[in-house]
């Protein structure tokens, strides 16, 4: 690991599909620093890669100066720029024999038993994976309803393809993914999916999976209360005990179609240094992706990062573009406010208390676990009873579904008298010009 601290740091080194504290660092970054990374797609590429050990392909973690754990990561997404040209998704089925206990993690050669092997390409389609030692296709994955998507120049629009492009596709995979060099999946435009044709989609990118590096080792794609279920009493190397192992997670895994340039992510920090990492961008996305999976893409991400000290968080928090918020929970207006210093002169009302935006991240086994956990998150956050969380984000904010089947963003308007105290009061400022 270079100890030399970088105003502007570049990463184009990826892990197997695991974050934790014994990754390899990819360098260290200035805290007020720029961070760019060009990273591969995620979750299907990964997916058909039996070498992995987790379904993603994210970056070598990344050390900010001054984080230490009780810190908070303040993470600005600054751009997405998608460079692959096309790719395929949908929803997935599951080969047998191929895995273990979970198919996205303890890979195996369903005919020679290889642990993790190491695969070739021979030809297209949902064959193509084969086993290095015995020939055998090794993927755990195929398509239950696939559908591959070509992009427009300007990545504004993608257009579902038939089969004559789909083979189009699937013969230049790599490049049209455009892997970066240092990429180790297998493309999955290889699987070369054709159905519903002609369907036109709006694109508006993001990052699926960001965040800081956990004190136990996780595969990248469980790092949240949802997909970390699986974790719990698995017999591979990242089983877990029980629920409670589960509360080392950073998710990092949210899938929330928010998380895009404009926004700002604050992150735990768990481990020395943070180790933010980076990858999984998306093209588009509908809210709570419904299939488990979609338009996986290449991509530069800039990011801008600050440490908050001594704010310790159990979660992620997200401040949104103002235009993501809903209508309840965007910032007041002048008139607004006006309208309440009259009501609040009319009934005796002391003052009017100063608010502003902030999303609580929260993760589970279901949506519904997932909103208690972002109620519980919030009250130690804020200082609050969930009673009062749950009437702030009634009368001003909501909860809307990152990903099916539990993670969560929970809107309020907080008191900026509670963002002062735990000093997020400054972040909020800034995102929403207050």
């Amino acid at each position: 690991m270079s100890q030399q601290v970088q105003k502007e740091l570049e990463v184009d080194q990826f892990t197997l599909g695991l974050v934790g504290p014994d990754q390899e660092w990819a360098g260290t970054v200035a805290d007020g620093g720029t961070v760019r990374t060009h990273t591969p797609p995620a979750c299907w590429g990964p997916m058909i890669t039996p070498e992995f050990r987790g379904g993603h392909e994210v970056t070598r973690p990344i050390r900010v100066e001054n984080a230490e754990p009780g810190d908070a990561l303040v993470v600005r997404i600054k751009d997405v720029d998608v460079t692959s040209v096309a790719t395929s998704t949908g929803s997935m089925t599951e080969r047998e024999g191929a895995f273990g206990d979970d198919p996205f993690v303890d890979h195996v050669c369903p005919e020679c038993g290889t642990e993790w092997p190491e695969t070739v390409v021979e030809g297209t389609g949902e064959e193509a994976i084969c086993c290095a030692e015995c020939g055998t296709n090794a993927s755990s994955f195929g398509f239950e309803f696939g559908y591959t998507v070509a992009f427009d120049d300007d990545r504004s629009v993608g257009l579902t393809v038939g089969p004559e492009g789909a083979d189009q596709l699937a013969d230049r995979a790599e490049e049209a993914m455009a892997l970066p060099e240092n990429s180790r999946q297998h493309p999955i435009l290889l699987y070369k999916p054709d159905e519903m044709p002609g369907t036109l989609g709006h694109l508006q990118p993001f990052i699926g999976n960001i965040g800081t590096t956990p004190p136990r080792e996780f595969p990248d794609s469980h790092n949240a209360g949802d997909f970390g279920q699986f974790l719990i009493g698995a017999e591979h190397d990242w089983g877990l005990p029980d629920e409670a192992a589960l509360d080392d997670r950073t998710d990092g895994h949210m899938d929330s179609n928010d998380v895009r340039p404009g926004a700002t992510l604050i992150c735990p920090v768990k481990i020395d240094g943070a180790g933010l990492y980076v990858g999984d961008l998306h093209a588009n996305q509908g809210d709570g992706e419904l299939s488990l999976h979609t338009t996986d893409v290449s991509g530069w991400t800039e990011l801008e990062v600050e440490v908050i000290k001594d704010l310790e968080l159990d979660g992620p928090l997200l401040l949104p573009n103002e235009s993501d918020l809903p209508d309840i929970a965007q910032p007041y207006t002048d008139a607004e406010r006006e309208a309440g210093d009259e009501l609040a002169a009319e009934y005796d009302v002391d003052e009017v208390r100063d608010a502003a935006p902030i999303q609580i991240i929260g993760s589970g086994p279901t949506i519904n676990d997932a909103t208690e956990n972002a109620f519980d998150r919030a009250g130690t956050l804020l200082d609050m009873t969930e009673g009062e969380v749950r009437g702030r984000c009634t009368f001003t904010g909501g909860v809307e579904i990152a990903r099916l089947p539990g993670v969560v963003q929970l809107s309020m308007l907080a008191p900026m008298d509670r963002l002062e105290e735990c000093g997020l009061d400054e972040a909020v400022r800034q995102q929403y010009n207050l």
